[in-house]
């Protein structure tokens, strides 16, 4: 028991230099100094319909902290797909999670990014790229495309460190709504989901 406790703290150590160093490396294409909590990423994980038969966008997965809550919510690996920026990342990643889809590239162009699935609807869209690093009208059109990308009423998830909303409501056609406020993550972090009206 003592040996598996040592075992898992050691892996989390890890985790945490792995993703301090990506972010020393490039703090604005990362955005945080330590991984999303399992707290947070359960929460993020928490919209998905693991029933679908639709892929799930995982943006921004960093270590895989969330691609693992949105495993353990029971989505089959074959149906997530993962847009990481940084290649360290992107490596680790396919070590770690070597049945679910991860590629290298840029989350604002995920055609470009994605070619084969041009066109193709998801269930959800979970992101953590850092909205706050890049200007509003940039913010408002990540949503906005993501949002062609996903039936009615289904929702993007985004992770955020400030008080508001990054994407400001009013600005295109989309809902936002404060889904919570985690405290037991470093640092505080705040979700927001972003949904298409109905009928639109």
């Amino acid at each position: 028991m003592a040996f598996s406790l040592r075992r898992a703290i050691a892996g989390k150590l890890d985790e945490e230099i792995r993703f301090f160093k990506g972010w020393m490396d490039q703090p604005k294409a990362i955005g945080a100094v330590l991984p999303t909590s399992s707290i947070t990423a359960k929460r993020m994980a928490s919209v998905i319909n693991p029933a679908s038969d639709l892929p799930v966008l995982e943006l921004g997965p960093g270590t895989g902290v969330v691609t693992r809550a949105i495993l353990d919510h029971g989505v089959r690996p074959e149906r997530v797909i993962c847009v990481e920026y940084a290649s360290e990342f992107v490596e680790h990643l396919n070590k770690r999670f070597p049945a679910v889809r991860v590629v290298e590239g840029d989350a604002f162009d995920i055609d470009g990014t994605l070619p084969d699935m041009a066109g193709r609807k998801f269930d959800a869209v979970i992101s953590a790229v850092p909205m706050l690093s890049f200007p509003v009208p940039r913010r408002v059109a990540y949503v906005e495309a993501l949002l062609n990308r996903l039936p009615a009423g289904r929702p993007v998830v985004q992770i955020t460190y400030g008080a508001r909303s990054p994407i400001p409501s009013g600005l295109g056609n989309y809902q936002v709504e404060h889904m919570d406020f985690v405290l037991r993550n470093f640092p505080p972090a705040q979700l927001w989901l972003y949904r298409r009206p109905w009928g639109h």
